[in-house]
């Protein structure tokens, strides 16, 4: 008789010879991650706990002074309020117009290369040319802005220098702005919409409307909801054009809490009180996309 073959060996490598390979590629990008991620916030970390300053003293340890003051501060929860009520402005025109136009450019414009470019090329400028142009047309009494104002027989308005209208000023800017990367996402995603649909509803009477309504956005809710994550979270970090446009006025209404770190840590020297506004924030974006993580599971089962 014959012995009786051994079991063949598996032909795929095991995880303990692919780890070491697998590090090797990955540690380049490990040590750039652990240089200029990790190890800054660690020492931001670390920084928040003293009294770390730009004077010559040298810092002292001083634990959770700086988080019990940041929590009785009266102008951070105000920057946090500002910073929350653009995210709240400035998302929902960001998702619905940049569908909007999407939904013009898909249904067959003629020139739509023109139209392509012209939705798209703002967002390609820097932020400095983007706010200077604004600047201009946001002038008083040569800007554009009031001109059209005055055209229709409307009042002028101090768009960079009004309390009540700042922020909205902030807003237009930063919907002109960047809301040609959601166009072509949400463009992106129409063409990807099998005709099959379209064609099947309308073997059924559908209308375009119907068909808007019952083919084309639930098709897409998907890219809806990762461009409202995204332009949440790009919201939540606004600093650029605030800070350009307006410096946080007037009297801190359009200040954000990124620009009150800034000013804080480099205007009033005080480095770790900056760093524990900076890790409450920190906190809170992170509770915000938790929060938004669990609706939209919810929302899939």
């Amino acid at each position: 008789m014959s012995s009786p073959q051994a079991a063949p060996r598996s032909a795929a490598p095991t995880a303990r010879r692919l780890f070491a390979p697998g590090l090797l590629f990955a540690l380049p990008f490990l040590v750039l991650f652990a240089l200029f991620l990790l190890w800054p916030l660690a020492q931001g970390l670390w920084m928040s706990l003293t009294d770390t300053s730009l004077s010559a003293h040298a810092p002292g340890f001083v634990g959770l002074d700086n988080f019990t003051e940041a929590l009785r501060d009266a102008d951070m929860w105000r920057s946090l309020g500002n910073t929350a009520w653009f995210t709240v402005l400035s998302t929902v025109p960001l998702v619905l117009v940049a569908l909007g136009l999407a939904l013009l450019v898909h249904t067959g414009l003629p020139g739509q290369w023109v139209w392509r470019l012209a939705f798209f090329a703002p967002y390609l400028l820097p932020v400095g040319v983007v706010s200077l142009l604004w600047i201009w047309l946001y002038q008083p009494d040569l800007g554009l802005a009031n001109h059209l104002l005055d055209t229709l027989g409307l009042g002028q308005l101090a768009w960079l220098g009004d309390e009540s209208v700042a922020m909205w000023a902030v807003v237009l800017t930063t919907l002109w702005w960047t809301v040609g990367f959601n166009f072509l996402l949400c463009l992106a995603a129409l063409q990807s919409v099998p005709d099959q649909l379209y064609e099947a509803a309308a073997l059924d009477g559908a209308g375009a409307w119907r068909r808007l309504w019952s083919v084309t956005l639930p098709q897409l809710s998907r890219i809806t909801v990762v461009i409202t994550v995204l332009q949440v979270l790009a919201s939540l970090k606004v600093f650029d054009q605030v800070y350009l446009l307006t410096k946080g006025g007037p009297n801190g209404s359009t200040r954000p809490v990124v620009e009150y770190v800034y000013d804080v840590g480099f205007t009033g020297y005080r480095l770790g009180y900056a760093s524990a506004i900076s890790y409450i924030f920190f906190a809170l974006v992170l509770i915000a996309s938790a929060a938004q993580y669990a609706a939209l599971r919810r929302r899939e089962k």
